[in-house]
């Protein structure tokens, strides 16, 4: 590339990351609590008021247990917005959730095992991806609403785009859960592009045992943030240790993605078998 055109892309990037950063300013973000995973994200925490993709690995790409646990903890600790504009209304305070979904299998006592009152989601039920991804930009205009997730296979770039858009104006966060009917869908539409602020992927771990408690020990994953505007790719273990690239020590993940002590169930999973 010429030299004038390498300056040229150069001056760009850093406008695009002034814009982002401004964006991030305007909604704030929440932090995960660990520095490790916070120091990479934009503005330290995952953006207010934009729209987060979240997906499974293997099997769990199909029934997505694993974004909707990951998806329960974020929602957990998502307070009312600090500034709410004008679109958003003053009944953010009140914590409600719109959760889109095609197939009626959401399990409440598992959202509350990952630390997220089941009390609060609004569940509105669409048979194709493409009219769940219109709720979720009309919940995304409307007072009262804290949070909008949605679950589909399908993500056209427009309609992520506009969901993205949505966001920033009403200062709402948007969780788009990923849940692909077979393997071949699923590699097709992870390489596509998106108008996603991050892309994480969560993938099941053996478990670890835990000395002194009896079991099969407690269940671990591992969390990848596979896109980050304006920030790093990176990975993590949870709730056992992992290295931290340029750390002095070992960071625990556990505690950081529910509000409250991961209480004990039957199964990680919590998606209705069958």
């Amino acid at each position: 590339m010429p030299p004038a055109e390498s300056i040229l892309l150069t001056e760009l990037r850093e406008r695009i990351r002034r814009i982002e950063r401004l964006t991030t300013s305007v909604h704030g973000v929440l932090p995960f609590g660990i520095a490790a995973i916070d120091r990479l994200l934009l503005g330290g925490g995952l953006a207010r008021g934009a729209l987060h993709e979240i997906f499974g690995a293997g099997g769990d790409e199909e029934d997505g247990a694993l974004a909707a646990a990951f998806a329960a903890g974020i929602l957990g600790r998502l307070g009312p917005h600090p500034n709410p504009p004008s679109l958003a209304g003053e009944g953010m305070g009140d914590g409600l959730v719109l959760w889109c979904l095609a197939h009626p299998d959401l399990y409440g006592p598992g959202l509350a095992a990952h630390g997220f009152d089941p009390g609060r989601v609004v569940l509105v039920r669409a048979p194709r991806d493409a009219e769940i991804l219109w709720v979720m930009e009309e919940g995304l205009r409307a007072p009262g609403i804290l949070a909008v997730v949605g679950e589909v296979g399908t993500l056209p770039t427009v309609a992520s785009r506009r969901l993205q858009l949505a966001a920033e104006r009403s200062g709402i966060t948007a969780l788009l859960l990923r849940r692909w009917r077979n393997g071949g869908q699923a590699a097709h539409e992870r390489s596509l592009p998106n108008a996603a602020a991050t892309r994480w992927r969560i993938t099941a771990l053996p478990s670890r045992a835990t000395p002194g408690e009896p079991g099969v020990g407690r269940p671990r994953w591992r969390v990848e943030l596979l896109r980050c505007r304006g920030g790093e790719q990176a990975s993590w273990e949870m709730p056992g240790e992992m290295e931290v690239p340029g750390a002095t020590d070992h960071v625990s993940l556990a505690a950081a993605l529910a509000d409250r002590p991961i209480a004990p169930v039957a199964s990680e999973r919590f998606r209705r078998a069958g």
